[in-house]
């Protein structure tokens, strides 16, 4: 009869705790919200989530007025057409280093392979920004973000 009792209470302290997981993980709130804009690292961070979105115009929106920019069409068909693939990566923003009307910022870039077996994997990357008439653009980003063949001289940190 002790025995009857206890295996029922581990069963059904199973089933409470599948019970929290499974309600744990179709109750969570993706935390991928759009920053406000007047700082380099929001921007960066508005630009990555607007292409993780794929939300072209918005992102295409954060690039700068520079020599040889890229018509909306030329960027967007970049990441239609496999030339840039943001897929399975994450990203962190880090702080910003600002001088006069540039900025680098810090970007913590993070793959992620499909086999089970490999684990993430991370790199510090740069991007810049420029001050165009008081708002911050980019200017350049990490490879999975950006095609260098939009402008004539890639960032050189």
């Amino acid at each position: 009869m002790k025995q009857d009792k206890f295996l029922t209470g581990i069963l059904v302290g199973i089933g409470v705790l599948v019970l929290l997981a499974l309600t744990l993980f179709f109750t969570r709130q993706d935390k991928r919200e759009y920053l406000v804009e007047d700082t380099p690292e929001g921007v960066a961070h508005n630009y990555a989530l607007a292409v993780f979105n794929k939300d072209y115009e918005k992102a295409y929106d954060y690039l700068a007025d520079l020599k040889n920019k890229p018509t909306y069409e030329e960027f967007r068909q970049s990441f239609l057409n496999g030339m840039i693939v943001p897929e399975n990566t994450g990203l962190d923003v880090g702080e910003a280093r600002i001088n006069g009307d540039e900025a680098v910022v810090e970007l913590i870039l993070y793959y992620s392979y499909s086999d089970p077996f490999s684990s993430r994997t991370g790199s510090v990357e740069q991007a810049l920004l420029v001050d165009q008439d008081g708002t911050w653009k980019v200017s350049s980003m990490p490879y999975v973000f950006w095609d260098y063949n939009w402008y004539q001289e890639p960032f050189q940190p």
